[in-house]
């Protein structure tokens, strides 16, 4: 048995809480599967093969590039003695001629008679990293529009934020579109991000339009979060409550702000990060005299 495969043409808001304000709402495109399933075939699309757009269950469930795919999802639900799952859909961008990065995948997971009952949050950061949020009522009822459910961050994703704080996720997945709701709280502030957009029927039409629209993909999903990144970085957003003071020398036991790596840990340190490409950066930073911009974060 085959199933169709549905197309999000999504937008996505990101608006920034604290002393420092930031905001930016950019559309996106996502895809909607059956994880467990063959797909209708197109010629625009594949499944766990090459194809001009693509999605593989290498790219998802488990460490990023070695992902299980849905098998992964099995196994995270019998860890947490979750059952009653009869479906697994997976939301995601695919990939565009082999390229992919995800900010946010989300793994749906549907009861028998249809209902929305397990969400898995699968977020990346541009260091090669992924952690999983799993989401669900203890007692496994329908997931509503209403609903709140509450996560500690526990995964280091910005240098803007500290690994610290609160997510409340909610979801609201209908058959004619879908639109999830995070709101991360932590003591200086925080982020609210959404994603909304109305499903249809993905077909080569509404690929190569997409192609037409955002022809580098995930490419520009990467290069906007830069741009953003250095938007935050000119209005101060290193300098805001909990960061470190300019001229701090306490250890941080962070991460290089560029790559990700651990460094030193010592905010004065010249270079905080081994790697060489980093080491550049830090010395273009240094010759425009923002210090600040050199702390590891933690």
């Amino acid at each position: 048995m085959t199933t169709s495969v549905d197309y999000i043409r999504g937008t996505t808001y990101h608006g920034r809480k604290g002393t420092v304000e930031n905001a930016f709402r950019y559309s996106v495109d996502y895809v909607l599967l059956d994880a467990e399933a063959d797909i209708e075939p197109l010629a625009l699309f594949a499944r766990n093969r090459a194809g001009v757009t693509s999605v593989h269950d290498v790219d998802h469930g488990g460490p990023k590039g070695a992902g299980r795919g849905a098998a992964w999802v099995r196994d995270v639900l019998a860890q947490h003695q979750i059952t009653g799952v009869a479906q697994i859909e997976l939301l995601t961008q695919a990939r565009l001629f082999g390229h992919v990065f995800n900010p946010v995948s989300f793994w749906l997971c549907r009861s028998d008679d249809d209902g929305l009952i397990v969400v898995i949050a699968e977020v990346s950061n541009t260091f090669g990293e992924r952690h999983s949020y799993l989401c669900h009522h203890p007692d496994l009822r329908e997931i509503t529009r209403q609903d709140h459910l509450h996560a500690n961050k526990i995964f280091h994703v910005s240098p803007f934020q500290p690994v610290a704080g609160t997510y409340a996720f909610r979801f609201d997945i209908r058959k004619d579109r879908i639109s999830i709701w995070i709101d991360y709280t932590q003591t200086a502030g925080g982020l609210i991000a959404t994603l909304t957009g109305k499903r249809r029927p993905l077909t080569n039409t509404a690929v190569l339009r997409s192609l037409v629209r955002r022809p580098f993909g995930s490419r520009r999903v990467l290069a906007l979060i830069h741009w953003q990144a250095v938007k935050l970085w000119w209005k101060g957003g290193f300098r805001s409550g909990q960061r470190r003071k300019e001229h701090s020398t306490r250890t941080a036991s962070g991460l290089c702000v560029v790559c990700g790596t651990a460094g030193s840990g010592r905010v004065a340190d010249l270079y905080p990060c081994p790697k060489v490409f980093c080491r550049r950066i830090w010395g273009v930073i240094d010759r425009f005299g923002h210090r600040p911009f050199r702390a590891a974060i933690a």
